[in-house]
């Protein structure tokens, strides 16, 4: 790692976007300015051969400095970096850069000098297996090519030849130019002549910002064997139909190498002149042959340097890999939108829309980042505005939480898509949803939502049917341990302690009040469905107990339903608790009587036992004592299971510092940092005035969003 006090930028783009360079660099670089002077051992730091890196170069060998040149790494992101997907990898050379074949890179010594360990090749099969598994690539958030998007009957050989855009350093410096292009294509129609010849359009020329080398105009009607691919699918699964890859320099043979596909170069690439390719140029450098495993450990492991998305520190190859097979995962959610339980079978393409119905405008920007990149959310209230928008069975249907919206099942039913219902994570935030906080969680239902017993839900599918691996529930343990330790809830408010004399051998019993026209209580709840019914039910059958009753704070400040007298209250429990959090009284109390609220599930994590009188989603699993059966609550679990399904497998959880879905152990740290910094600075400002600044931070938010994304789309 570079000290940074010797690190000098040459470019814009790297200075104030120093994070992608943390691998290299321990802090903010210093940024060249004409007439600086530099320290004896700096070290010169530019883009590749661009005009940073050429002017990073000159000033080297000027004053006889260090030079270190960086580029994208071959795992870079998720996205593309024009949509600020973060990189995840950089590659740092210190003689060249590894496109440059006109002369020689740090990549291109290692692959002739390196001697590769069974230690290292073991870990290069494992990174194999890795981009083989998760189908990655540099850059990872195309869609996979449709099942049937090549006819099965057609039993045609297919060739796949690769154009760049005109112009790109790597053509330029890999001794390619548009000639080269010309003789690949038509080597592709002499050497397959039996053989449809598919061209593939580089993704950069199909949003009309650049040009490519192939012409549809003055090509198309040359050879009625060429077709052509215009679509940016997923490389792997693309390649899957070609038996062959011809191209000059693309990192897309590199590709093709990985998935096992013979590769021709016209060019000279960083991966030809070893043996694993047919090359048509030769490069006298390259002095040795090489297996496919040692030229991904010099790539990927050696030459490599990546960034651990959720600290920004130096991290690991498996680090970025496993974070961008996380957004895929979710990227690819919204492209098989059939649920559990219905009984849609046809699964059509995605159009990229979403119909949002029932969130609130100043959700808007908030819960944007969850649906995943690529997503275009169309906020409506109503089935007439959608059809207006003209949705249609491309189209995706989510709404916020059990929100009525009529005539939206009979749309669905039509237009053949399921709906998703979406509310918030079990791990929040720190702060209300009522007071304008961005939330770090939420679920997504396909089925129904985890609050609503009358109908199945997602949470009580993995309930049912997981398989929980020793691995999943020592994370699950783990959590519950933090939780647990840090005093962890779904919004992290309550600060206060309890205030109240408890006389020495009486059961202590916490009843938690709840919002009585909450959807909780209203899908949830059977004969009892107030708090006056739950306190006199929990006095009934523990006439002895110390109760302690903790009003809901929205009742409290008479927002929603559900107060009851005071006067009431005392002549049933012993206290009423409206300053102390609720995790003090869990902590005090022996037992929780509730209905439906998740502080039953807060007592579970902290082994309480818990008395239900409604249907809640942990209820009906084995932990709990309960006065409703749940007949379609097939097995009993144990508590790590119950919190590996509600805590790890059922939520998303995003991370704005991260700019990307992460696992629940991160938000954990971040909930936990956030919470400290409120508890230092929360007399700042009043209240009030924070949720004022929140309320329409989010409301100006949501308003440059949804032009930002209509603007994108028009």
């Amino acid at each position: 790692m570079i000290d940074q006090q010797s690190a000098y930028v040459f470019a814009f783009r790297l200075y104030w976007d120093w994070l992608r360079l943390r691998p290299i660099i321990s802090s903010r670089p210093h940024f060249f300015w004409l007439g600086c002077h530099f320290p004896r051992h700096a070290t010169c730091i530019g883009w590749g051969n661009k005009p940073s890196g050429l002017r990073a170069e000159s000033t080297a060998q000027k004053y006889k400095l260090n030079l270190l040149k960086v580029e994208d790494g071959f795992l870079r992101s998720f996205g593309l970096g024009v949509t600020g997907s973060p990189a995840l990898s950089v590659v740092a050379d210190n003689i060249g850069i590894y496109y440059d074949a006109t002369r020689p890179s740090s990549l291109e010594t290692l692959l002739n000098t390196g001697i590769f360990s069974n230690t290292v090749l073991e870990q290069a099969q494992q990174i194999l297996d890795t981009l083989r598994t998760h189908k990655l690539s540099k850059y990872n958030n195309s869609p996979n090519l449709p099942v049937d998007y090549f006819p099965k009957n057609n039993q045609a050989k297919r060739v796949l030849v690769v154009d760049q855009t005109k112009g790109d350093a790597s053509v330029r410096d890999g001794f390619g130019n548009q000639q080269t292009f010309q003789n690949m294509l038509d080597a592709a129609l002499n050497e397959n002549p039996n053989a449809e010849i598919w061209i593939k359009t580089h993704p950069d020329v199909l949003t009309g910002k650049k040009q490519g080398y192939f012409s549809y105009q003055s090509i198309n009607n040359t050879d009625s064997r060429i077709h052509w691919l215009t679509n940016n699918w997923n490389i792997h699964t693309l390649l899957i139909h070609f038996e062959q890859v011809y191209v000059v320099t693309s990192q897309l043979g590199f590709d093709a190498l990985i998935a096992d596909k013979p590769v021709t170069c016209f060019g000279i690439p960083f991966y030809a002149g070893w043996g694993l390719t047919d090359d048509r140029q030769t490069c006298n450098r390259r002095i040795v042959k090489r297996s496919l495993l040692e030229l991904i450990a010099a790539t990927y492991l050696q030459y490599s340097l990546y960034i651990k998305p959720e600290t920004g520190e130096q991290g690991t190859f498996f680090d970025a890999a496993k974070f961008i097979a996380r957004q895929k995962r979710y990227y690819h959610y919204w492209h098989k939108p059939f649920s559990y339980m219905q009984t849609i079978t046809q699964v059509s393409a995605w159009s990229g829309r979403i119909f949002c119905f029932g969130f609130r405008f100043w959700k808007h920007a908030h819960v944007r980042p969850f649906f995943g990149e690529g997503a275009k959310l169309v906020f409506v209230n109503s089935v007439l505005e959608a059809q207006q928008q003209q949705i249609s069975h491309n189209d995706r249907i989510a709404v916020w939480g059990q929100k009525s919206i009529q005539g939206l099942e009979t749309l669905a039913a039509d237009i053949g898509v399921a709906v998703t219902r979406v509310e918030d994570g079990f791990l929040r935030s720190v702060g209300l949803g009522a007071d304008f906080v961005s939330p770090m969680s939420l679920v997504f239902d396909q089925s129904g939502i985890y609050f609503d017993p009358s109908t199945p839900s997602d949470l009580e599918h993995i309930f049912n049917t997981t398989e929980f691996t020793p691995e999943l529930l020592q994370r699950a343990a783990f959590i519950r341990n933090i939780i647990c330790k840090e005093r962890l809830t779904k919004y992290n408010t309550d600060y206060q302690t309890l205030n109240v004399v408890i006389p020495q051998g009486r059961t202590v019993i916490l009843v938690p009040g709840q919002v009585e026209d909450d959807a909780s209580i209203l899908k949830g709840a059977a004969s009892i469905r107030t708090n006056l019914g739950l306190l006199q039910a929990a006095r009934q059958s523990n006439p002895h107990a110390f109760i302690i009753y903790k009003p809901h704070p929205d009742v409290m400040a008479r927002n929603r339903q559900g107060h009851v007298e005071t006067e009431l209250l005392l002549s049933i429990c012993d206290h009423i608790e409206s300053q102390a959090s609720v995790i003090e009284c869990i902590e005090r109390c022996d037992e929780v009587h509730t209905i439906t609220s998740l502080t039953g599930f807060d007592a579970l994590l902290r082994n309480k036992r818990v008395i239900t009188y409604g249907s809640p989603f942990y209820a009906g699993w084995g932990l709990t004592q309960d006065h409703i059966q749940q007949p379609r609550r097939q097995r009993q679990l144990t508590l790590d299971e119950l919190v590996a399904g509600a805590l790890l497998l059922y939520p998303r959880y995003w991370d704005a510092k991260s700019k990307g879905f992460v696992e629940c152990e991160t938000i954990l740290e971040r909930l936990i940092a956030e919470r400290k910094r409120n508890q230092q600075q929360r007399h700042v400002l009043p209240k009030n005035w924070q949720r004022q600044i929140r309320k329409w931070s989010s409301f100006v938010k949501g308003s440059w969003d949804g032009w930002r994304v209509r603007r994108s789309y028009a």
